[in-house]
């Protein structure tokens, strides 16, 4: 697609890369657009089963927005919300992606980085890595659409802690904190962001497809439809329940087909 974002597949994992590793993959406005781009034909490619976030060179996930464009494309209000509108864009693509994703964390992780790996579904870091939104020291704010995946995933009192202090912080931290689902050493991260993405993708992808979806839903307040109550049962439905529980019986592994 660009150099910037690259995108490769092994089987059913597609994986994402922020390709700036001499700018520790900080995020311009057409990584932004690109990104977007990358998660909307993904999220609609039934062969895909999981895909994986990193950033390139092993130094950073992301530090956020490369603070150099801000002269030329973020110098005042109306220029900031066209800019925002490409960002809030792929953090919806982000937010509302079929397949589950995964957050392969080395490094650096804040700002406008935290923001694409709070949408993810797992996030897992190394000991090293560094989180935080220290936004409050550039007198910028994180728009509403930019603050709504870290509110969601640690809730308004560490997500207010988190921007009104503007620390950084370390993985262990932010662990405590839920902004991560694992820590692991430093040399084990692609290896178990994998594993995890390979364990996703042997299960049956319409579950998780639902799974992703009923979660979304139940953040939601408002009494579940009749409708949407019945869908909790339609797995019952498919091939590939049939496949999962003959496959159990019989002590074998299931090749599910989407079905």
């Amino acid at each position: 697609m660009t150099e910037t974002i690259i995108i490769s597949r092994d089987g059913a994992i597609a994986t994402v890369v922020l390709n700036r590793p001499k700018k520790l993959n900080a995020l311009t406005r057409d990584m932004w657009s690109y990104l977007g781009e990358a998660m909307t034909d993904l999220s609609v490619d039934d062969e895909i089963r999981c895909v994986v976030l990193r950033g390139a060179g092993g130094k950073a996930f992301a530090p956020g927005n490369d603070i150099s464009e801000f002269e030329t494309e973020r110098f005042d209000p109306v220029s900031a919300k066209s800019y925002g509108a490409v960002m809030h864009r792929t953090l919806a693509v982000l937010r509302d992606c079929r397949h589950p994703t995964v957050a392969l964390i080395e490094g650096i992780c804040v700002g406008g980085g935290l923001e694409i790996a709070s949408l993810c579904d797992i996030r897992i870091c190394g000991t090293s890595s560094r989180f935080g939104v220290p936004v409050n020291r550039l007198g910028l704010v994180m728009a509403h659409a930019e603050l709504d995946g870290l509110l969601r995933l640690v809730g308004p009192a560490i997500a207010s802690e988190i921007v009104l202090e503007g620390r950084v912080f370390d993985a262990v931290e932010a662990k405590d904190k839920g902004l991560v689902t694992r820590v692991v050493a430093d040399n084990e991260v692609e290896v178990e962001a994998y594993a995890a993405a390979h364990r996703i993708a042997d299960g049956a992808p319409l579950v998780a497809r639902w799974h992703k979806q009923f979660l979304r839903r139940l953040a939601d307040p408002r009494p579940l439809a009749e409708a949407e109550s019945d869908e909790g049962f339609a797995c019952f439905g498919t091939e590939d329940f049939a496949t999962g529980y003959r496959a159990f019986l019989a002590k074998t592994k299931p090749e599910f087909k989407g079905r």
